[in-house]
């Protein structure tokens, strides 16, 4: 096959020309994060090097300035039944 017989569509960088990597800029940063709160690899996100640690220091940043949480647990509340607990040895009656 000839490389001009190839058809790949290629994709466009996430992140633009004049898009500035900073802590405040939260609609950029948002789209690095995965539905945990984890900061996605590099790999998943297609950045540079460069754009990749820029990225992870503002996600680190905003997170210590409490814009971003640092878990995105929600399911950590829905727990509506607790189990009863067992008395343990020293509570019994004799």
């Amino acid at each position: 096959m000839d490389k001009s017989k190839r058809s790949f569509r290629r994709r466009l960088p996430p992140i633009g020309p004049g898009d500035r990597i900073d802590y405040r800029n939260m609609s950029l940063i948002s789209r690095f994060i995965s539905e945990q709160g984890k900061i996605l690899s590099r790999r998943v996100n297609r950045l540079t090097l460069k754009q990749q640690r820029l990225i992870t220091i503002a996600i680190k940043q905003a997170r210590i300035l409490s814009s971003l949480p640092f878990l995105n647990n929600e399911k950590q509340f829905e727990r509506t039944e607790s189990t009863p607990r067992t008395t343990g040895p020293r509570a019994r009656n004799k």
